[in-house]
């Protein structure tokens, strides 16, 4: 009965992973669709209503570390649920915000459990399962956050558009309460492991290997959010599309980034590098022809789910690849790499408005997405190269590792020697 039981609760357990994940996603990018009417309401430009994806990124890339070093001596489950808890006031926050400022604080608020809930989401997520099928289980979670662009970006655009943008926060933030019910629920208690610290989880950093992948990170999803952050006017003043259409070009960018996901969560398992390879390589390619195919719509519309797909293939290989390199003390590496994703959208989204404010147009910002992304493919290629001339799995490596005695102060030393 017990063994019954633990196969049917860890696809529920990812399952309330996914709605919190759905609940992040949708506040995360519902504003994209949302920039004119945030900026009509409050009297700004757009590149200053833009300002709200650029905020709430850097608050992610801030929060992550923060909030996962504030929860290292929390239990996994518990520290979830409090994240999930400030997900709720920071989009409470937003909804009724009288000012562009308070907006803005707001979405810094909710911001700040965006990444260590995707970092120890991620830790989680991965011990649930076998160590083969890791990437398939963060996929899983990652889910969540890519049905958010099919079904509650669209859904929130559609409201906001119709009923209020301040409608769509209320109902994030309702999200989010589901999202807190269904960890409370689902999620197994997971105890905080032993002899972990947070020097322990700070020597990650020292892997030349993580600090590659989190700057792959950086650049590669950056190159997507370029494009994605002015979608809107893009799509509505140069392809000439009705602003009522941006719902469902949002839908196909979501359905983009399901198949990315799934596919990414698929071949990371098996084929790391080379997923990597022809994702980031396909996707600069993608975006520097957006400059042209936004001009039509029907290929504006193809590109935009192109973008979703390859955009979203890498999520899954670097967020493994970091919790591989790391695998002693992942989960503030894991968090840094959420992080780490959303610094990439705030500089995509700042630079973006810089190319637009100097009147190179809308579709501007895609050729600072075509440089980000195939800069992130240049440092892809460096890993492999370095992994490569690394010892090969029959040399050994002697590594010095630290357990936790029953005294802190005096850690017992253990050197190991492993394959490489």
């Amino acid at each position: 009965m017990h063994t019954f039981w633990k196969v049917i609760s860890m696809p529920l357990a990812l399952l309330a992973l996914a709605i919190g994940a759905f609940g992040i996603g949708t506040t995360e990018f519902v504003i994209m669709g949302l920039l004119p009417e945030v900026a009509a309401d409050y009297g700004v430009t757009i590149p200053t209503a833009g300002l709200l994806v650029t905020g709430y990124a850097l608050g992610v890339v801030l929060g992550a570390p923060l909030m996962t070093v504030l929860g290292t001596r929390i239990p996994r489950k518990r520290m979830l649920m409090v994240l999930m808890g400030l997900f709720v006031v920071g989009n409470v926050l937003s909804a009724l915000a009288p000012s562009f400022g308070l907006m803005l604080t707001g979405r810094v608020v909710a911001s700040l459990a965006h990444g260590a809930f995707f970092g120890i989401g991620s830790v989680v997520a991965a011990g649930l399962v076998a160590p083969q099928k890791k990437a398939g289980a963060i996929a899983m979670m990652f889910t969540g956050l890519t049905v958010a662009n099919v079904v509650g970006v669209p859904f929130g655009t559609f409201l906001g558009q119709s009923a209020g943008w301040r409608a769509t926060f209320l109902v994030v933030a309702g999200l989010g309460v589901l999202g807190l019910a269904g960890i409370a629920r689902l999620v197994p208690e997971q105890p905080r492991p032993e002899g972990v610290r947070v020097r322990h989880e700070l020597a990650a950093f020292r892997n030349a290997q993580v600090l590659l992948a989190m700057a792959m990170t950086v650049l590669g999803f950056g190159g997507v959010f370029a494009a994605i952050t002015y979608i809107t006017p893009m799509m509505t003043e140069t392809a000439g599309f009705a602003d009522s259409s941006v719902t469902w070009l949002l839908v196909l960018f979501g359905l983009g980034m399901v198949a990315g996901n799934l596919i990414g969560g698929r071949f990371a398992d098996r084929r790391l590098m080379p997923l990597l390879y022809v994702s980031l390589g396909s996707l600069a390619v993608v975006l520097a022809l957006f400059t042209l195919t936004a001009h039509n719509k029907i290929a504006a519309a193809v590109t935009l789910t192109l973008i979703g797909a390859l955009g979203f293939a890498t999520v899954p290989p670097l967020q493994k690849r970091v919790l591989d390199q790391a695998s002693a003390a992942p989960t503030l590496a894991s968090a840094v790499n959420i992080g780490a994703f959303n610094l990439g959208n705030a500089l995509a989204a700042w630079l973006g408005g810089i190319v637009i404010a100097a009147g190179l147009g809308y579709t501007a910002p895609n050729w600072v997405g075509a440089a980000l992304a195939g800069s992130a493919l240049v440092l892809a290629i460096v890993s492999g190269v370095l992994e490569r001339r690394a010892p090969t799995t029959g040399e050994t490596v002697t590594a010095e590792t630290v357990t936790e005695t029953a005294d802190p102060r005096r850690p017992e030393r253990v050197t190991t020697t492993a394959p490489h």
